[in-house]
């Protein structure tokens, strides 16, 4: 059983964790259903939407590395609100991250919050993002934004948990290589995978 907050739990056989890459998992989720989607939006929607008709989960956990110059290295923020950073289409006089005739507001909100974390607002694009400067977004990843809506559309339950692995700066290359792999053990932490129920 996985428990997200007070109102909500799940049992773990029904939950998909969805990863961009595998040094993202590493062997820490070897014993659950894990989807490795590749890097990208166009991936990501793919990649789940085909996996959600062979699984059926319950739970969409979309777990991952991503850059802040706002949240520290090292914490892992829950992202509730989702922003598509490259959708522009201010010349034809829709609002900056719209995507036109979606229906969809600029800032998309769906996800399940966790008690004692940060909550996040993240930026998805095809873009490793090394210059971030203030924005309405201050988590950046470059997967999250397709999963939370094919997840709303599918009205599947989705968590997003984003291990921040670099600055979003000039040395964002350098340290996403060296934290990546610590992405997997800090996501064990908290979502108490391979913690046994003792009884007292």
């Amino acid at each position: 059983m996985i428990t997200i907050n007070t109102e909500y739990s799940f049992p773990l056989e029904d939950v998909l964790f969805s990863f961009a890459l595998e040094s993202e998992a590493g062997v820490v989720f070897n014993d659950f259903r894990t989807l490795i989607t590749g890097i990208g939006k166009v991936n990501a929607a793919y990649e789940l939407t085909k996996a959600i008709q062979q699984k059926k989960p319950s739970l969409i956990v979309n777990l991952g590395s991503a850059g802040s110059n706002f949240f520290r290295k090292g914490d892992v923020i829950c992202c509730t609100k989702f922003i598509q950073r490259d959708m522009d289409v201010q010349g034809l006089g829709y609002a900056q991250y719209e995507t036109p005739l979606s229906g969809l507001p600029p800032v998309l909100e769906y996800g399940l919050t966790m008690d004692d974390l940060s909550i996040g607002i993240c930026g998805t694009g095809d873009s490793f993002e090394m210059g971030h400067s203030h924005a309405p977004y201050d988590v950046i990843d470059m997967e999250a934004y397709a999963l939370a809506m094919v997840a709303m559309k599918e009205k599947i339950p989705f968590l997003c948990l984003k291990y921040i692995s670099d600055g979003a700066d000039d040395n964002a290359a350098e340290e996403w290589t060296i934290q990546v792999h610590n992405a997997s053990t800090a996501f064990d932490g908290i979502l108490k995978l391979h913690k046994k129920d003792i009884l007292l």
